[in-house]
């Protein structure tokens, strides 16, 4: 099997520290050798957070090149933006809905790109990319932290990896207490 990366990306808060240690749990979960990596300095101020994870027969590195991602899975529309130029040609974008304002947009000193311009930048980046609701289903729910969940569960539908390794993962990953809520935002994600 060729390498298969991954590229998680959103905001301090998020949940996308946690939904990379799940997807990097589910690579090793089904038999590949993975490797992940984080950047997150200043992500509990609200700054950029960026995981990669790597699934493959033998992988010898953590990090992924610009042009070189498979699944660019945003948790924020901006950051898809941000971290459009690592999304392959023939990749696959999964964005949340959501827009959380940096403060230089806050702050009066930039504008938030409006939807036509978001869809124009993924349309030129990749093939096929998802805008999903993903918080709106997670606050359905009852709680945006679930948020997450419901995005790997859009992923799921273009992962060719059963369900029940999916759920068994997350069950391993989440407190005992959320199993079956994030059983539901896991659902919630494929429906979307």
């Amino acid at each position: 099997m060729k390498t298969m990366n991954f590229a998680l990306v959103g905001v301090g808060g998020q949940g996308v520290l946690l939904a990379s240690d799940i997807l990097s749990e589910l690579g090793a979960h089904v038999g590949f050798d993975v490797k992940k990596s984080e950047v997150h300095g200043m992500a509990q101020r609200g700054g950029s957070v960026l995981s990669q994870v790597r699934w493959g027969d033998k992988v010898y590195a953590p990090l992924v090149g610009k042009g070189s991602v498979d699944y660019l899975i945003s948790f924020e529309l901006l950051e898809a933006l941000r971290w459009l130029d690592f999304l392959k040609p023939d990749g696959i974008a999964v964005v949340n809905e959501q827009r959380l304002p940096p403060l230089a947009v806050s702050s009066g000193g930039m504008e938030y790109p409006g939807e036509e311009r978001i869809k124009q930048a993924l349309s030129q980046a990749s093939k096929e990319y998802h805008i999903v609701p993903a918080l709106a289903k997670a606050q359905e729910l009852g709680t945006e932290r679930a948020t997450n969940v419901v995005l790997l569960g859009a992923l799921s539908r273009h992962l060719d990896v059963p369900e029940k390794q999916w759920l068994e993962v997350i069950e391993k990953r989440v407190p005992k207490k959320y199993v079956d809520l994030n059983r539901k935002a896991f659902a919630a994600g494929q429906a979307l």
